[in-house]
């Protein structure tokens, strides 16, 4: 016998069974028509799909089971939204970029000072700071060769390169200036709304970030481990009392390392990341959100979180790795 469903099924929708395994987990559905069952993706809820058996239209009705959804009614209203458009603005001496909503609205303004001056200073004094010991320790050498013989001018050298060493380090930390990103919800810059904070000058291994809201209270934190980006860029993400909630990561191992031989590959090797919620094992949990790069002639990117459908990153952490993963990996 015909089953009713596969004789309509171009043009009816037919009831089916919605259950969910969990929170945020895939769908399992059960066709009215064929009695097949199959699973789809929780974002497909309250709309129509097909069944893998018999092509009857199955219209899934809305989710209504309840989850925990981050309370945002103290956030500024920039940031109650699922996908930004950053745009960085070319040809200016600090870096900056528009942040735009769906419909190409600037909503916030993000800046992160190159500090010019300062940073040419320190430049200066790190020159000093490197021939001052060198030109001592050529000297050294020089006068003291015939007394300590070529044993104590090796030993009198080997000191020379640590000293340099330390005083070119302990400049730069003086005088060069930490980079700092600065978000704002109007072009005159003057309502603040984020801050990323560079934590250290110089990162030889691990490189962290804090971001703190409109009053200097901290979110949360962004690390980077240089060891762990060998293969594959990563970065971690924490709330402010240390927990690690997220990891972020390039959206694909064979692309990852591609780019490291081949570099973007006049741009069709560009580099997309994608943000995962960390479960309680340490595992890769719920995709939370995408950071893709346009095929485009200048940096244009695409921030979307419409994955995460309970809000559980936040949208202010979200815009802040935004940036960094654009400013931090020098794309």
């Amino acid at each position: 016998m015909v089953k009713l469903g596969s004789i309509f099924s171009n043009f009816i929708s037919v009831e089916c069974h919605l259950r969910r395994t969990g929170p945020l987990m895939p769908i399992d559905v059960t066709c009215a028509a064929c009695q097949a069952e199959f699973q789809v993706k929780d974002e497909f809820a309250g709309r129509k799909v097909r069944c893998s058996q018999c092509k009857s239209v199955i219209e899934l009705p809305e989710a209504d089971v309840e989850v925990d959804v981050i309370d945002e009614s103290s956030y500024d209203p920039v940031f109650q939204r699922d996908k930004f458009l950053l745009h960085q603005k070319h040809l200016s001496i600090n870096t900056q970029y528009y942040v735009c909503d769906d419909d190409g609205n600037n909503i916030m303004y993000v800046v992160r000072p190159t500090h010019v001056l300062r940073s040419l200073l320190a430049a200066f004094a790190v020159v000093i700071a490197l021939i001052v010991p060198v030109v001592l320790i050529v000297i050294a050498i020089s006068t003291l060769h015939p007394t300590i013989g070529d044993g104590g001018a090796a030993a009198v050298l080997i000191i020379g390169i640590i000293l340099a060493a330390i005083a070119t380090i302990f400049t730069y930390q003086w005088l060069a200036p930490k980079r700092h990103i600065h978000f704002y919800s109007d072009e005159e810059k003057k309502q603040k709304v984020l801050d990323v904070l560079q934590d250290q000058k110089i990162a030889i291994r691990m490189a962290t970030y804090t971001v703190l809201d409109e009053t200097g209270q901290e979110i949360g934190r962004f690390r980077k481990d240089y060891l762990a980006n060998l293969l594959r860029k990563r970065w971690d993400g924490f709330d402010a009392n240390g927990k690690q909630l997220y990891v972020i990561r390039e959206d694909s191992v064979l692309l990852s390392l591609l780019r490291r031989f081949l570099g973007s590959f006049y741009g069709l090797l560009r580099t997309n990341f994608v943000i995962h919620q960390v479960d309680e094992d340490g595992k890769d949990g719920q995709l939370l959100g995408e950071f893709n790069r346009k095929f485009t002639l200048l940096d244009k990117y695409v921030l979307d979180c419409t994955h995460d459908r309970s809000r559980k990153l936040d949208r202010r952490m979200a815009i802040a790795i935004g940036v960094l993963l654009d400013t931090g990996e020098k794309r």
